[in-house]
């Protein structure tokens, strides 16, 4: 997500000069924030919203988690000025020392490989539907009687992209199709969004969809909080912000708040309304993808499916490459200690067999676990820490050394233990409720 971000920076300033470095204008901050948060995550809404126990309730908590997403961004953009570092992870270990910069270090790469997981289950769910409609194209059938062949199981398919698409794509050292298919994820989400709203009032009746029963349970905390991780999967771009912040024209924090504002609140439209509508649509049989609830001969979400798919095969060895460099890096120091040299074959090997592993080991994860609302589970989980914890102990570590009242240094403390003690709180529920619904599975 750094990398994406650093690669829109790169190539909006480059139409402007070549010589200095990028500056960011206000429209382009936002433009980026929004292409870091959209993608993905948008097609769990609705079910969430199911999970929430209704429209009230999930749109309470996400208010309510809005809130905090800004205050995440805000503190990481006044402690990238602080520290004047241009990462998160650098920032961290800046600012919070060395064993919270190791840890955030670890986090970071596990949620790259959860998201990866998550990415590969959506790409099987839309091979599963775009393989019933070709069928009902070419045989005339209905989707019940497509009878089944091994060549035509979404598992097949998906190692075969694994196979011919993604590991040719993610093996090289540096990646440069991003810069021509980062902006796809921000067009099929938006695309969605129009899409399930205008699915919706296109139904003939609406009565039949939302009855009492489906908003059972509205009530329930348990119920209400089991839509966090999704909302925190969904708003994650607190690990991008750093890299827009450090590339600014005004990087006043007043600005930087008004930015963080206006990204969070489009986003919010934009999940908001398709979790609803999405919702509305289905009741209690929406899907954890919403794209599986509808028919696999709809043109217009084929059309979706098709937008989500490609932008999940070149984005996901883009995710690969962040987190792959993470372990990598690890690996060369520790045969520089040694030998006192890095030979490129030596990397060149160890950049081969990390990116195999890689797509390996999520390829299997995503077939035997289909059901991206577990996964999701997983990767909310751990957003908490970039989300909530770091930001929270950054704000911490940051009060003991600047000079402010007394006064604002205990509220912002205060703020800073409330944002922590809440991340750690949304970790272990989601992590928790993840763990059951594994062990009940299997």
């Amino acid at each position: 997500m750094e990398e994406l971000a650093r690669e829109s920076i790169s190539l909006m300033a480059r139409s402007a000069s070549h010589a200095d470095p990028p500056r960011l204008g206000s429209f382009g901050a936002v433009f980026i924030m929004l292409k870091s948060a959209l993608g993905a995550g948008l097609l769990n809404f609705p079910w969430a919203f199911h999970k929430a126990g209704g429209v009230s309730s999930a749109v309470s908590v996400e208010l309510v988690s809005l809130v905090f997403l800004i205050s995440g961004l805000v503190i990481l953009g006044y402690a990238s000025s602080v520290s004047r570092q241009k990462t998160y992870q650098d920032v961290v270990r800046e600012v919070c020392g060395g064993a919270v910069g190791q840890l955030c270090e670890v986090c970071f790469c596990f949620n790259l490989f959860m998201i990866c997981v998550a990415f590969l289950v959506v790409v099987q769910d839309q091979l599963e539907k775009l393989s019933i409609s070709l069928y009902e194209t070419v045989s005339g059938s209905s989707e019940g009687e497509m009878p089944y062949h091994w060549y035509s199981d979404q598992r097949f398919s998906l190692f075969m992209v694994c196979l011919f698409i993604i590991l040719p794509l993610s093996i090289p050292k540096e990646i440069g199709i991003q810069k021509y298919t980062s902006v796809l994820g921000t067009l099929a989400a938006t695309y969605l969004c129009v899409a399930v709203i205008v699915k919706y009032y296109m139904m003939e009746n609406h009565n039949v969809i939302i009855t009492p029963e489906h908003n059972q349970g509205v009530g329930s905390w348990a119920s209400m909080f089991s839509v966090v991780p999704t909302i925190c999967f969904g708003f994650q771009c607190h690990e991008a912000c750093i890299a827009i912040y450090s590339s600014m024209e005004n990087q006043n924090l007043s600005h930087w708040v008004v930015i963080s504002v206006v990204s969070m609140i489009f986003c919010l439209l934009i999940y908001t309304l398709t979790g609803v509508y999405g919702y509305m649509t289905f009741g209690r049989a929406v899907a954890s993808d919403i794209l599986m609830s509808y028919p696999g001969n709809d043109v217009v979400m084929i059309i979706s499916r098709l937008l989500f798919g490609i932008s999940i095969v070149t984005i996901y060895p883009i995710i690969l490459l962040l987190g792959r460099s993470v372990i990598l890096n690890l690996m060369l120091r520790i045969q520089r200690n040694r030998r006192g040299i890095v030979s490129h074959s030596f990397e060149s090997r160890c950049r081969t067999v990390l990116t195999v592993i890689w797509i390996t080991v999520t390829l299997l994860i995503a077939m035997f676990v289909p059901d991206m609302g577990e996964v999701i589970s997983v990767i909310g989980g751990i957003s908490a820490f970039f989300i909530f914890i770091f930001p929270g102990l950054c704000l911490l570590f940051t009060m003991q050394n600047e000079s402010v009242t007394p006064r604002v240094r205990v509220i912002l403390s205060v703020w800073g233990v409330t944002t922590v003690v809440v991340g750690a709180f949304i970790f272990g529920q989601s992590t928790t409720i993840a763990i059951m619904e594994l062990r009940n599975k299997f």
